[in-house]
Order: C-alpha cells, then sequence, then structure tokens
C-alpha cells in the first residue's frame, strides 16, 4: 500500500538499519481470526438494536454507530488479507489499477473507522451529560429525529473526510489533519469531564437522586474511551513519529512494534461488545434471546 495507513510500508529500510530493535511479525491468522470475531460481534449488536423496539432508543443508536466503526476496522483487515493472498497466488499485478483502487478502498475503510469511533465516542459523551444535567429535558432534546440527523451528519462528514485523507495521504498536512482528531476528542470529552464533575460538586443532592441508569451510562463511557484510546493511540503515535522523525532510531525502535500496535486496534472491535454487554442489562437480555432463538430454530 501507499498510503499513510499501510501494514508493511510504515517502517523504511533506513530506520530499520539505524535500530538495532528487531521488526515485530506476527502471523496473519492472527489478524484474520481477530477480525472475523469483530465483525461478528459487533454485527450481533446491530441485530440485538434492529430486532428489540424497546433498544431502538438514542442511547443505543450512538452505541451502533460505534460498533459500526469498530465492523469497519475488522472489515479493513479482512479485505486487505484476501487481497494479499490473491497476490501471493498471482492473481493481482503489483500497482495494478485494480490494486491501486483496492488500496484506496481499504485505507478508507481503516480511516472510517477511526473517525466514526471518534465522532461517536463524542456524541455518546453528549448525551450521557444530557441524561444527567438536563434529566427532565432529556427526551424533548435528544428525539429520535435528531438522533438520526446527528448520525447521518456524523457519517457524511466522515465519509468525505476519508476520502480527501485517501486522496491527500501523502501531505504532512493531512497527516497533522488525521492525528490531531484523536487529541481534540480527549479535549473534548474531558471538559465535559471536568464540567460534569464541577456540577455534580455543586449539586450533589440533585445528582444523587439521579435514576443508577443516568450514571452507569457515565461509567461505561468512561471504560468505552479507556479502552479505545489504549488501542488506537499506539498507532496514532507510530503515524506522527513515522512523519517527523522516520530515521531516528528511537523513533525506528517504536514503529518496530507497528504490527502490535495494529492488533490492538482489531482488538478494540472484539472489546467493546463485551463492554455493552457486560453494562448493558438490556442488550444482555437480547443477545440471550437471539441465541436461545436460533438453537431452537
Amino acid at each position: 500500500m501507499k498510503h499513510i495507513i499501510s501494514l508493511y510500508e510504515n517502517i523504511n529500510d533506513t530506520a530499520r538499519n539505524n535500530s538495532d530493535c528487531p521488526h515485530v511479525v506476527l502471523p496473519e491468522e492472527i489478524f484474520f481470526t481477530i477480525s472475523i470475531i469483530g465483525v461478528l460481534e459487533n454485527l450481533t449488536v446491530l441485530l440485538a438494536v434492529i430486532k428489540n423496539k424497546n433498544l431502538q432508543a438514542p442511547m443505543y443508536f450512538f452505541i451502533c454507530s460505534l460498533a459500526i466503526s469498530d465492523m469497519l476496522g475488522s472489515l479493513y483487515k479482512i479485505v486487505e488479507n484476501i487481497l494479499i493472498m490473491f497476490g501471493n497466488m498471482g492473481y493481482l499485478k503489483p500497482r495494478g489499477n485494480f490494486e491501486t483502487t483496492a488500496d484506496d478502498i481499504i485505507d478508507s475503510l481503516f480511516i472510517l473507522s477511526l473517525l466514526g469511533s471518534i465522532f461517536s465516542l463524542s456524541v455518546i459523551a453528549a448525551d450521557r451529560y444530557i441524561t444527567i444535567f438536563h434529566a427532565l429535558q432529556y427526551h424533548s432534546i435528544v428525539t429520535m429525529h435528531r438522533t438520526i440527523v446527528i448520525l447521518t451528519v456524523i457519517w457524511t462528514c466522515c465519509i468525505c473526510s476519508g476520502i480527501t485523507m485517501v486522496l491527500f495521504s501523502h501531505h504532512i498536512p493531512t497527516v497533522i489533519t488525521f492525528t490531531s482528531l484523536f487529541p481534540l476528542m480527549l479535549v473534548f470529552i474531558l471538559c465535559l469531564y471536568i464540567h460534569m464533575l464541577l456540577l455534580a460538586h455543586s449539586h450533589a443532592r440533585k445528582i444523587s437522586t439521579l435514576p443508577r441508569a443516568n450514571m452507569k451510562g457515565v461509567i461505561t463511557l468512561t471504560i468505552l474511551l479507556g479502552v479505545f484510546i489504549f488501542c488506537w493511540a499506539p498507532f496514532v503515535l507510530h503515524v506522527l513519529l513515522m512523519t517527523f522523525c522516520p530515521n531516528n532510531p528511537y523513533c525506528a525502535c517504536y514503529m518496530s512494534l507497528f504490527q502490535v500496535n495494529g492488533m490492538l486496534i482489531m482488538c478494540n472491535a472484539v472489546i467493546d461488545p463485551f463492554i455493552y454487554a457486560f453494562r448493558s442489562p438490556e442488550l444482555r437480555e437480547a443477545f440471550k434471546k437471539m441465541v436461545f432463538c436460533c438453537r431452537f430454530q
């Protein structure tokens, strides 16, 4: 691949020569297996929400948006592995028109996964904020119509941004824009958290009267955000190091772990559905019904 998210060309030969760190290579079967599991798990989340009317609420629609983002990240790796397999068998010409177009599509899926996760987590944070501090007005503020409009705008922006970033991925401003979205999301959510803490301190009695489900949603968001940072931050750091210090031995040493960082991204798609199921009794019950219905059919 020729873009910044290529799994195999991110560490150049000069950087390897300047570093004593061995290049860590993981079997493609590991990536493929984790990706398949990630797709199946997140597809289960989507089907659970679609099949259960009691789950068709704004909060679960935002969770579905995050599940779609995770699924795109897994699909990216599945499609890439299939194309690599066809290439090794001689069915694809290196740098041919089809291969180049396929690269662009795969890279777009990857960028869509990151952008979708960033925006989905941000809108989930905003939803939890409204749930806690505007509980009485929540259903009039966060309506289904507004939810659909918000998600439509988010994914339209993600698609347009993904295509733009792939087309101009070799420009440094594009890399800076791509990597800056990650800390911007953290700043936005951190501001919401700080504001929530300040308001909670000044309205402690009022907060204590809120339903436990509202506060539970904040804890779920915190877990999701922590997992997202743990899984994606190494890759974002890799892109920055690859762009600004590719020949530095210390940077090259870190970049030798790129496949490990890639596996962490795949793991994010596998972990998130477990968080939904563990934190949401409604989703857990929906999963059970789906499993038992499949058994007895």
